[in-house]
């Protein structure tokens, strides 16, 4: 099943709804020269295991916790409140503590935007969310400028894995139901800035490509995008998340994505 992040804006976009589920419909982009991404890690074909069963990623998150992006073009950290997002703030603990978005490609950074992440490199793992939604937060928060919210289609409760971080004032999503649950802050954005901006949206249309065949699809005809090569808890929230899972095999009996 598509997942996109999808803010959607009716009157310039009618027919996206259905192709572009879960992505924000964006206002025009400024265009940006960013130099091309470098230095990427070989993908590793390991992961949690535990991702393969979303039921069991149940636990509550603290009331805050920060979570420390590694990526291709430098770290950001940022700061989840759990009483902005609650239900969104729990899925984002569970998936980080299990290294959900670690070796993961940015494949949507939209200048003057959003950037949109969330779609795992590996397809059993892909597969196995693709139909795991939460149900809706109210908006408390408003979708500003480094603020972090759900990617989600037009229908009630469509929230999953995808994320996504404003570049700039997006407060006319707030309406549509995008509930902010974290924050980076501004040294973070600066770096989030940098990441890899000049293909636009156009992998956002093949997501379901990228859902199916993983982050060998993207480093093959998307080469340049940039990569989180960890996301981790840190400070207090860290004590109790499992190691990496670097010793993880993934199964030939996994489940297939569809």
């Amino acid at each position: 099943m598509k997942k996109f992040v999808a803010v959607i804006v009716v009157v310039l976009f009618p027919l996206a709804i259905q192709t572009l589920a879960q992505t924000p419909a964006r206002a025009p982009a400024k265009p940006k020269s960013t130099a091309p991404a470098g230095g990427k890690a070989a993908a590793p074909a390991t992961f949690d295991r535990t991702l393969l069963r979303p039921s069991m990623l149940k636990e509550k998150a603290p009331e805050t916790f920060q979570v420390k992006f590694e990526t291709t073009r430098g770290d950001f950290v940022m700061t989840v409140t759990r009483a902005w997002a609650p239900i969104g703030a729990d899925r984002f603990y569970n998936l980080v503590k299990h290294h959900f978005y670690d070796n993961m490609v940015v494949f949507r950074v939209v200048a003057g935007f959003v950037v949109q992440f969330g779609i795992s490199s590996y397809p059993p793992v892909a597969a196995a969310w693709s139909n795991a939604n939460i149900k809706d937060d109210p908006v408390t928060q408003s979708n500003k400028r480094g603020y972090v919210t759900y990617a989600k289609t037009s229908q009630p409760n469509s929230r999953s894995t995808q994320i996504f971080i404003s570049f700039q004032d997006n407060s006319f999503l707030d309406a549509q139901g995008f509930a902010p649950f974290g924050v980076v802050d501004a040294i973070g954005m600066k770096v989030v800035e940098m990441l890899y901006d000049q293909y636009g949206d156009q992998p956002t249309n093949e997501q379901d490509q990228i859902t199916r065949l993983g982050k060998a699809y993207l480093d093959k005809k998307y080469s340049k995008l940039d990569v989180i090569k960890h996301a981790t808890l840190i400070g207090p929230a860290a004590a109790a998340a499992p190691a990496k899972p670097g010793a993880v095999k993934a199964a030939a009996s996994a489940q297939n994505p569809q």
